[in-house]
């Protein structure tokens, strides 16, 4: 007995959707230390910590999903239909990653800039104390 092309297309599906979130996250947290040091000034090790409890996060997040959202809910005939479902799936799952992506990085910028404001507030705070 052959197998389905439902079946081939979840064995292309799940190291496709593995490989992209491995990709993504890899080059965000790598990339993000940056951010995490300068957010707890200078702090390596709660800053390395938080960054990888981040990366934790992300990636139970996005595989999640992938696997909530793997299901294709039709009969899949031929390779051409196959094709198309895997466009649609992948297709909407590549959307999800990068909107997951930019949302973390807003998370970082926002981190970034809220740190900032509290050391010019604690600067401010000793110089009136110093007058």
């Amino acid at each position: 007995m052959q197998p389905s092309y439902n079946f081939i297309a979840y064995l292309i599906y799940l190291p496709v959707v593995i490989t992209l979130t491995w990709f993504v996250a890899h080059v965000l947290f790598k990339n993000s230390k940056v951010f995490m040091l300068d957010i707890f000034h200078g702090k390596s090790d709660i800053a390395a910590a938080t960054n990888k409890l981040f990366e934790t996060g992300f990636y139970l997040l996005n595989l999640g999903c992938a696997f909530y959202f793997m299901k294709i809910g039709w009969e899949i005939i031929s390779d051409r239909t196959m094709l198309e479902a895997l466009s649609y799936k992948l297709g909407a799952f590549c959307v999800y990653l990068g909107v997951m992506l930019f949302f973390n990085l807003y998370l970082f910028f926002r981190g970034r800039r809220i740190s900032r404001q509290k050391a010019k507030l604690a600067e401010i705070a000793v110089q009136l104390k110093q007058s």
